[in-house]
């Protein structure tokens, strides 16, 4: 399809900035058909030897006529031409297919003709010069015209030599040639590669994507040694550009996974020090060999916590490989601090009160690092590298931290006459110390949601993920939770009530004698505190409006919340009691926000009972053997037995129902420690019911919502060491001001050098999350590297800039700068 427009448009578009139009037609081929092409209401005037007579005519006789002059042959010499004033005055007009193209394009630079003739099959096609000609500019000399046909034909707007340099590198990741076909197509590959060459310093006889792909790896893995040199510093920016922008870090890393082959970096990095590996990101390779210097250095106790830490920290900062392996760091960065803390735990228990303070000040941070190893073990991208340091943390937990805390914690329970304490409310109590104040004459509203075996170490969690919400209160204390630790005593003991008692079948509990088993019987008992109970379940399918009628409608609501337990608790499924756990906190604040947004402002989270988890089969010395023995026997559990005239035996501690607060004749016995009564086909690995720290201590998460932030983001300090930029790079110093923490949340910015508000510079993102409250441990340096448009900012004042992102909108705001002089002598080819 031919891409020239008609003469006829031509010649429409010239009587409109003239009256007069003098068309040379040297070949005659449009005499036929030229009083045809003009438009209405203008006269054709064919030249006849009679250039006097036209002339006269056409400046004298009709002055406001428009007329076309129409000249076929030879042209006259220019002392010879009568018509010659009027071709300077109006122009000449040509039918040549190039020079209306030229026209049509608006390329008015000279060679234009040439380049036209050169791509005859590109200017021949018209949906190309109509895509060519939206990109052009008046402007526009010949290199960038040819920029400008490159992006037309790989189809895309952006002319720039990066940007086609993206295009081609995201199709050659996708096995898809198409760009550079077309390229090649239309005799502009030379063309392409002269710019790789002149920008970036790639030279080949015979060069190709995917040979750039390799040479640019190349250069990468050498860190662009030749920095000093502005083409790697311009291969450099581009590189990092390609890698961090969304558009195309997928293609990059896909590229760099076959580069890595080809260039046997696996064995490279097999030999590189950790502290090389770390200041890298190039392979996929280099990320794996970091992982495993990190699970040898935590196996072997070579690598302080601090360091492992700090080595994560970077990674996720500065990687572009960190989110392909974030599970697998988790679990890193739990065994880090987990094995220390197994080690330097004291786990002999010196009192009951000690016992059960201890557990909620520092030991529960056990459990809870071991749950979050393990499920992140569990799920982590690749868990081949972990099987080691699996059993390593597994026999710490079990054998030097459960078993060991477990026995020392017995012997405070053997000596227990009474089950209660000064140290921390009884969960029997909860109702009346935490509900009823707020409720009594009906002042305020209260609700209470109960999440079934939401551990201490779990609901801690949970109240660190509360406060992390913008204007939440969360504030966790422990109980003492009701003996056997199990699910209908528990939620019995949550109830208002004045006395307890097992039924004579053991269930249900009854609460001042009624029945407390399910949602209805809950509903009765809490009318008489102008309340009611509904399942989670139930009130998350509700709409908002009768949410917040139900809320309205009760001075006490208690939610009940049921995934661990119902999880754990049965045997093919108690291997994902962790999982559950996640689940279970997510959900639970997503209770939490519908509450508050049904106008709930005091809320409190609580559970029923913990539970005692390990991922190893039990030692057989924990299994018992013996069998409860007793006048008879209501109800046996792997961690609790009910029953009447139950006989002692070493191997249980024995209640009676009074030393337990209950009012009824059934007697209880527990495993000592974290034995399990041998049951077929019970699980082993979740259990609850008996006296374990684990089980008993059960959290109260008193939540309040506010109209006041609660949350900010770090501050961040920028620290020049100098005012004036003399290289093609710069580096600075940057200082997070606070440790994050759960209110104190981390900061994402990006730093830029900016002329204005041109970007004259690469444009890297960067995290502040450190934790430490070392003030030495929160400092950050960030690397910027000049582009060509630093060239038109030399002796000029530029800006330093660190902008932020606009909520999710994906626009960014200026945070802090700091000016900087700009004075050095370079010159630059960085694009077309």
């Amino acid at each position: 399809m031919s891409a020239a427009p008609s003469v006829s448009a031509h010649l429409a578009a010239r009587f409109e900035r003239h009256r007069v139009v003098v068309w040379h037609d040297p070949s005659g081929a449009y005499s036929a058909e030229v009083d045809a092409q003009v438009p209405a209401g203008v006269k054709v005037l064919r030249v006849k030897n009679d250039e006097f007579s036209i002339k006269h005519r056409v400046l004298r006789g009709e002055p406001k006529m428009r007329f076309l002059i129409y000249r076929d042959g030879s042209q006259a010499e220019r002392t010879s031409n009568w018509l010659l004033d009027l071709e300077l005055a109006f122009g000449i007009f040509t039918a040549d297919r190039g020079a209306l193209l030229r026209t049509d394009l608006g390329l008015t630079t000279a060679g234009a003709d040439e380049l036209i003739a050169a791509h005859e099959t590109l200017f021949s096609n018209a949906q190309l010069t109509t895509r060519l000609k939206a990109l052009l500019s008046p402007d526009d000399d010949l290199s960038r015209i040819q920029a400008k046909m490159c992006a037309a034909v790989v189809g895309q707007k952006e002319h720039s030599f990066s940007e086609l340099t993206r295009t081609l590198l995201i199709q050659q990741a996708a096995g898809d040639s198409a760009g550079y076909d077309a390229l090649a197509k239309q005799d502009l590959a030379d063309f392409y590669w002269a710019g790789a060459s002149k920008i970036y310093g790639y030279e080949s006889d015979a060069p190709s994507v995917a040979g750039f792909v390799l040479w640019m790896f190349k250069q990468a893995r050498g860190g662009f040694a030749s920095t000093v040199s502005n083409k790697a510093r311009n291969l450099e920016i581009d590189f990092r550009s390609f890698r961090n922008d969304r558009q195309s870090v997928n293609a990059l890393k896909a590229l760099a996974r076959q580069a890595e082959t080809d260039l046997d970096y696996a064995d490279h990095v097999a030999d590189a020090p950790l502290a090389e590996l770390v200041t890298t990101d190039i392979f996929n390779a280099g990320e794996r060999e970091i992982i495993r210097r990190l699970i040898d250095g935590i196996a072997t106790q070579t690598l302080a916590p601090r360091d492992i830490a700090e080595t994560i920290r970077a990674r996720r900062r500065d990687s572009v490989w960190f989110d392909d392996y974030a599970t697998l760091y988790a679990a890193l960065g739990a065994a880090s601090e987990l094995l220390p803390a197994i080690r330097s735990a004291r786990v002999d228990v010196s009192g009951f009160d000690e016992g059960l303070t201890r557990y909620r000040d520092d030991l529960f941070r056990i459990d809870q690092l071991y749950r979050q190893y393990t499920l992140a073990s569990k799920t982590a991208e690749f868990t081949q590298p972990l099987e080691a340091l699996n059993e390593q943390v597994e026999n710490a937990y079990v054998t030097d931290f459960l078993a060991k805390l477990g026995i020392s914690w017995q012997q405070q329970v053997d000596q227990v006459a009474k089950w209660r304490t000064l140290a921390i409310t009884s969960q029997s109590s909860f109702y009346e110390h935490y509900v009823a104040p707020l409720v009594r004459g009906g002042r305020k509203k209260a609700v209470v949601v109960i999440s079934d075996a939401l551990r201490y170490e779990v609901a801690e969690e949970l109240a660190s993920r509360i406060r992390g919400e913008n204007k939440y209160e969360a504030r966790i204390e422990a109980m003492l939770g009701s003996l056997p630790s199990y699910t209908q005593l528990g939620m019995a003991a949550l109830l208002p009530h004045k006395t307890l008692a097992h039924s004579a079948g053991g269930d249900p509990v009854l609460v001042d004698g009624q029945a407390s088993n399910g949602t209805a019987n809950r509903s009765k008992i809490l009318a008489a505190v102008g309340g009611t109970a509904i399942q989670a379940t139930d009130f998350v399918k509700m709409k908002p409006a009768e949410r917040r009628d139900l809320y309205a409608s009760n001075q006490v609501l208690y939610v009940y919340h049921d995934t661990i337990d119902a999880t754990g608790d049965k045997a093919v499924s108690e291997h994902r009691a962790f999982k559950a756990a996640a689940d279970a906190i997510d959900e639970v604040i997503d209770i939490v926000k519908k509450l508050t947004s049904a106008n709930a402002t005091n809320i409190f989270v609580t559970a029923d009972h913990g539970f005692l988890y390990q991922e190893s089969k039990l030692a057989p010395q924990f299994n018992l053997t013996v069998k409860p023995q007793g006048d008879q026997i209501v109800v046996e559990n792997r961690r609790y037995v009910l029953g009447r005239g139950l006989k002692e035996d070493d191997a249980f501690r024995r209640f009676l129902p009074e030393q337990l607060g209950l009012s009824s004749d059934l007697e209880v016995q527990i495993p000592n420690s974290i034995c399990r009564i041998v049951k077929p086909g019970a699980g082993f690995q979740f259990v609850h019911g008996g006296a374990s720290l684990q089980e008993i201590v059960v959290p109260v998460i008193s939540i309040n919502k506010g109209r006041s932030n609660t949350v900010e983001s770090v501050n961040v300090d920028i620290h020049p060491e100098s005012d004036k930029i003399t290289t093609g790079q710069i580096v600075v110093k940057l200082y997070q001001q606070n440790e994050v923490t759960d209110q104190r949340v981390a900061r994402k910015l990006r730093a830029g050098l900016y002329f204005g508000d041109q970007l004259i510079s690469n444009e890297p993102e960067l995290i502040f999350d450190v934790e430490s409250k070392e003030g030495r441990d929160r400092f950050q340096n960030v690397r910027l590297l000049l582009s060509k448009d630093a060239d038109t900012a030399n002796n000029h004042s530029v800006e330093f800039r660190l902008s932020e992102p606009i909520g999710e909108t994906g626009e960014w705001k200026k945070y802090k700068s700091v000016p900087y002089t700009l004075k050095r002598s370079f010159t630059t080819d960085f694009d077309f």
